[in-house]
């Protein structure tokens, strides 16, 4: 009987530990199973707060104020150019990949935000932009190479532009992105951008440094868009620079110049320029001037060359406007695009592109423009372009029979275009 007693004593001794190793383990089941299933709650939530948009490109927002978006555009060009026989210049037919770009732009959590994009046009690799932004209230500050303020037809991008090429004087002149730092200030219908810039970051190291400054007052009465502007820019060259000014007649996959200031000493260089336009339902109207100033060393005259031009379009499509937005000229969006039901938009443009390269003993030639373009958007991120343009030319590079300098050279220009 004693023996049986130790016996009963033991085995209840061994079945409350089995019981408490049982109860741990199912509390440790049940830690398991709330921490599984809060680790499903977190995830379920991470997803629902992650959103894919699509612009163009699919558009990432992610938790926190993250976006990331893939950007990109093609642009194949083709046409030719008729000059006079007598200048002894090639023309006919020419094409080109004008823009070949990839590049990611997107915003991160406080305030920044960012852009990186390459080109790959002409077998080459050359760097846009490659910004970093940081917005706060309405001031935004950027650093990194971006463009600098002039006017309304530089500042506008390639994708938005009435004509294939930009109105004369923005190449003549030398406008291009720059490494530096800006600021914007928008609120409501004023705007104003000043920076100080060093060099475009293919021509670095330099000493070149410059600043630019540009303010905009947009107001809007009804359905009525207006835009009026002017900007300035100063750079101080390094010693011994010298600059060029030339322009090509319209197109860009031709590498003549008829008009051309050759190279030229330089310190600095002075430009003011004055914009405006209005857009209006199916019309829109825009003009630009600008002056740019050279000084030169020592007794060398202190030329002042000039440029801008005068525009016009209509929608042919009913519903359809141009875009605006920024104080610059924005994506068209058709009403009735392809693959909804409608044709696209359809828009005719007339402009007239002057530059004059001749001051103070410079002949650099002078350019009247006569230009028309028919512009087809089938969707938002397609356009089809065709451009003629009768260039008029008076002190030109190159003489025609006789030692005439004063002839016409007209253009054709055709592009197809893609962007996201």
């Amino acid at each position: 009987m004693a023996a049986m007693a130790e016996r009963i004593d033991t085995l209840e001794a061994q079945l409350g530990a089995a019981r408490a190793e049982a109860q741990a383990a199912t509390t440790a089941a049940g830690a398991a199973t709330a921490s599984a299933a809060a680790a499903t709650a977190a995830s379920k939530a991470d997803e629902d707060t992650t959103k894919i948009a699509f612009k163009g490109a699919p558009e990432v927002t992610g938790k926190g104020g993250w976006t990331f978006k893939p950007r990109g555009r093609l642009q194949f060009d083709t046409g030719f150019i008729d000059a006079p026989d007598s200048t002894l210049r090639p023309e006919g037919f020419g094409s080109e990949v004008r823009r070949a770009r990839l590049g990611v732009q997107g915003d991160m959590p406080g305030g920044f935000g960012y852009k990186f994009e390459v080109d790959f046009a002409g077998n080459e690799v050359a760097l846009t932009d490659a910004i970093l932004t940081y917005e706060r209230g309405p001031a935004t500050v950027t650093v990194g190479q971006h463009n600098n303020f002039q006017g309304l037809e530089e500042l506008t991008s390639s994708l938005h532009s009435s004509f294939i090429e930009r109105a004369a004087f923005t190449d003549a002149f030398g406008f291009e992105r720059r490494l530096g730092l800006s600021v914007q200030y928008a609120k409501g219908p004023f705007l104003a951008q000043a920076g100080v810039f060093s060099d475009n970051v293919d021509a670095l190291s330099n000493k070149n440094r410059g600043a630019d400054g540009r303010i905009v007052f947009m107001p809007k009465a009804g359905n009525t868009q207006f835009h009026v502007g002017g900007s300035v820019h100063y750079a101080d060259l390094e010693a011994l620079s010298t600059v060029r000014y030339r322009q090509r007649p319209l197109v860009h996959f031709t590498s003549q110049r008829f008009i051309d200031t050759n190279i030229l000493q330089a310190e600095s260089e002075t430009g003011y320029g004055l914009e405006a336009a209005i857009m209006s339902g199916r019309l829109h109207a825009a003009a630009e001037q600008f002056w740019q100033h050279l000084d030169r060393p020592g007794p060398l005259s202190d030329p002042t060359f000039s440029g801008g031009y005068a525009e016009v379009g209509y929608f042919l499509t009913p519903g359809d406007t141009r875009g605006y937005k920024g104080g610059v000229f924005d994506r068209v969006k058709p009403k009735n695009a392809v693959g909804k039901g409608g044709m696209g938009a359809v828009q005719l443009n007339l402009r007239y592109d002057w530059l004059d390269l001749v001051d103070a003993g410079i002949l650099g030639g002078t350019q009247n423009g006569y230009q028309v373009g028919l512009n087809w958007m089938p969707s938002d991120y397609t356009r089809l372009m065709l451009n003629y343009g009768r260039m008029q030319y008076d002190n030109a590079v190159y003489p025609a029979a006789g030692g005439d300098r004063s002839y016409g050279v007209d253009a054709v220009g055709m592009r197809a275009q893609i962007d996201f």
